[in-house]
């Protein structure tokens, strides 16, 4: 009796394949093997009827026929299938489709949220059939997003001829956080201002206070996963006078000085929740600089490898064995920071609640065993992941916290210190700011002035979102789900709608443009609300609460169509608007887009031109535009290299160059290695390239070196760069 287990990801094959035995065999879909069809009205692969939709499906590539060509072979063989992809509507949808196209009259579903023998094994011994509403959201989504990405990208986005190539029912309303953030930046007028304090003899310095009510507690720990430094620079309530700041300082200078008020509390902060896919990902940006896309690879490869739980999860829960495994952990290992009682955490109000939170598979495989089984940002992410699951289950940590307010004349100032006087779950996962020891004094005590002074400042600009940072801000104002997270910022940044500016996300101007038609033609489906109630709608369809097919026919009779009509023909009236206001604003025309590819010349931006010259292998070229004070110079696509170049004999004189020169030499002629700038994902990289153009093209055209996180120059073909074997005489 063989059984065949039906997986996505070939990653699983070797782990299930040892779990389960010879008795069965475990076959990948390798993802997804069907899509919605590119035909019919506007290439939408279905019809909207009524109240009914008529969905025509076809097979992703050949690769895909190619699978289930063996698939059916396989079938044949065996006794039962049992459906094991991803626990979530996704994988869900993914199963329906195997399914049908094996024609599994009665397939059997299985899931699992752990790749370990109890988790599999448990998963058989409790199979179910196919969830149907969670099909019916995911064929809900796979509709809604092309509705509106087809529709809304042919009828619409193309019109503007500039370039840009689509909008998307989730990319469209990310697109408008980012495009929003950068319109306050324009508009942020930086005004002055002071911070005056004092410093004591007695050992603490005390900043002004024109308002002692304020309970603001500058000393707070800090929830925030997105954030670097918990670190915190206190100042003075803001003086927005020079005169006023030099008024302060002159009495702080010339009135003695009083305590007048001493406050001392102990307060508790909660350990944090467990990870789910945004604070992963938020945590994982801020601690170790990964990209989300990058998080969710490598949480993909432990996944697999049956180290950490499903990581697309928006719960924080943990089941109970795992929560007494910790406990059990902590009470041999750590007993002092055991609670009373298990710790429970809150999901947010639109969690789907479909599995658990992601932590380690096993707390006692600690983070210093498992670097020999994985590569080092596995082994960094899984530390990650284990210290926060750990953490989640700990005593709460205590901290002292003093508030000292002096008085001089008829002015008060303030200085606050915190201790932290048990750790708690911070031996695990630091969120506090770092200690601030005020002496111990008393109140009525005089103090004595060592120093006053008044520092000049000026009021910053809201920061740009780095990519952490908007990906909570997605989850916060409900924009898509775990999954979709990072492809959309991905997809953001491959149609060069934004870019990466000091790793933080910058609209690029057909980003801008983009965004300011649509906030004219469609403004409903860029905002954040609107986006987050349909999300709601797809919740509700997964939970049987609503029709799919009811819902998505009355949302585009009732709404779609007629917006959509509507801001067809609107198109000329705003194409007109913000030509005008482009001119205004000295931005690129219609037909070119600045770019953060800076001319190898003089530095500056270059603009993207587009042309359909038949000279041309690509649809545009960069152009460093003289009406920009450019110097003219041009760049060209290399549409195997996917770099741009210099045309033959301004590049010939570029690398020339000892601006542009290392001291490495190409390893196959001998010549000077040269270094070039290339944009990859909207991010600037550098590698190094034999610098004679007329090799570079044939013998040396395989030599490439990039430079690796250890510093060190590497190449896919020619290994570690080592500069005292190759390096110039």
């Amino acid at each position: 009796m063989t059984k065949l287990l039906l997986i996505e990801s070939p990653g699983k094959l070797k782990k299930l394949s040892q779990i389960l035995g010879s008795d069965w065999i475990v076959k990948a879909s390798m993802g997804h093997i069907r899509e919605l069809a590119n035909d019919g009205e506007d290439a939408l692969g279905f019809d909207l009827a009524g109240d009914r939709i008529h969905c025509r499906y076809q097979l992703r590539s050949p690769r895909a026929r190619s699978i289930l060509t063996e698939l059916r072979q396989v079938v044949k063989q065996v006794t039962h299938v049992y459906i094991a992809t991803d626990p979530d509507r996704e994988g869900e949808t993914i199963g329906w489709h195997l399914a049908q196209e094996l024609h599994l009259k009665q397939p059997i579903r299985i899931t699992y949220s752990e790749i370990t023998t109890k988790a599999v094994r448990d998963a058989i011994a409790n199979p179910k059939t196919l969830d149907q509403n969670l099909i019916a959201a995911g064929r809900a989504r796979d509709c809604l997003d092309k509705l509106v990405g087809y529709k809304g990208s042919k009828h619409l986005v193309w019109a503007l001829n500039n370039g840009a190539k689509s909008m998307g029912r989730v990319q469209s309303a990310t697109l408008h956080l980012i495009c929003q953030r950068e319109k306050e930046i324009l508009a942020f007028v930086p005004e002055d201002y002071w911070s005056v304090w004092v410093e004591y003899i007695e050992g603490f310095k005390a900043f002004y206070r024109g308002d002692l009510n304020n309970k603001k507690d500058e000393t707070a720990s800090e929830p925030d996963d997105a954030k670097e430094s918990t670190n915190f620079k206190p100042e003075s309530d803001r003086v927005t006078s020079q005169e006023k700041a030099e008024r302060l300082v002159a009495i702080a200078k010339t009135n003695p000085h009083q305590i007048v008020q001493i406050e001392k509390k102990t307060s508790k902060q909660s350990p944090p929740a467990p990870f789910i896919t945004s604070t992963l990902q938020q945590a994982a940006g801020a601690k170790l600089r990964f990209a989300p896309e990058f998080t969710m690879k490598v949480a993909q490869s432990l996944f697999e490898a049956g180290y950490i739980t499903y990581m697309r999860t928006d719960s924080v829960t943990l089941s109970e064995q795992f929560c007494a495994t910790v406990r059990q952990y902590l009470e041999q290992n750590d007993p002092d920071n055991l609670p009373a009682k298990t710790s429970r955490h809150r999901s947010n109000k639109n969690a789907q609640e479909a599995h658990e939170a992601i932590r380690p598979t096993d707390v006692y495989l600690l983070p210093s065993q498992i670097s020999n089984q994985t590569n080092a940002d596995e082994a960094k992410l899984y530390e990650l992941i284990w210290n926060r699951a750990v953490a989640s289950q700990c005593r709460n940590a205590e901290i002292d916290k003093t508030r000292i307010v002096t008085q001089s004349g008829e002015v008060f100032w303030e200085a606050r210190g915190q201790v932290l006087t048990f750790p708690g779950y911070t031996v695990y996962w630091n969120n506090i700011s770092e200690d601030t020891e005020l002496p111990n004094l008393q109140q009525g005590q005089p103090v004595t002035l060592k120093e006053a002074g008044a520092e000049k400042k000026q009021t910053q600009p809201p920061p740009r979102y780095t990519e952490p940072k908007l990906v909570q801000l997605m989850e916060r104002k409900g924009i898509g789900r775990p999954s979709t997270y990072s492809p959309t910022i991905k997809t953001l940044k491959e149609r060069e709608y934004v870019q990466l500016s000091k790793g933080k996300l910058q609209p690029t101007p057909l980003g801008m443009e983009l965004d300011s038609f649509l906030e004219q033609v469609l403004p409903d489906i860029i905002a954040a609300e609107f986006t987050a109630k349909m999300e709601r709608e797809l919740d509700a369809i997964a939970s049987g609460k609503r029709d799919w097919e009811r819902y998505l026919t009355a949302w585009n009779r009732d709404y779609f169509a007629p917006a959509l009509a509507k801001a067809v023909t609107a198109i000329p009236q705003v194409k007109a608007s913000l030509s005008k206001q482009s001119t205004k604003s000295n931005l690129p025309q219609n037909n070119e887009n600045l770019t953060n590819i800076q001319c190898p010349n003089c530095g500056r931006q270059m603009h993207k031109v587009f042309s359909k010259s038949e000279k041309l292998k690509a649809d545009h070229f960069l152009s460093c535009d003289k009406r920009s004070n450019g110097c003219g110079t041009v760049m060209f696509l290399n549409v195997k290299t996917k770099l741009y170049e210099l045309p033959y004999l301004k590049e010939k004189t570029a690398t020339n160059s000892q601006s542009s020169l290392s001291d490495r030499a190409c390893p196959v002629c001998k010549a000077t290695l040269s270094s070039y700038e290339y944009t990859k994902n909207g991010e600037k990289k550098e590698m190094l390239r034999c610098s004679n153009p007329k090799t570079r093209q044939k013998k040396c055209k395989e030599v490439a070196f990039f430079k690796s996180k250890n510093g060190n120059w590497w190449s896919p073909k020619y290994g570690e760069l080592n500069k005292t074997s190759i390096s110039l005489p």
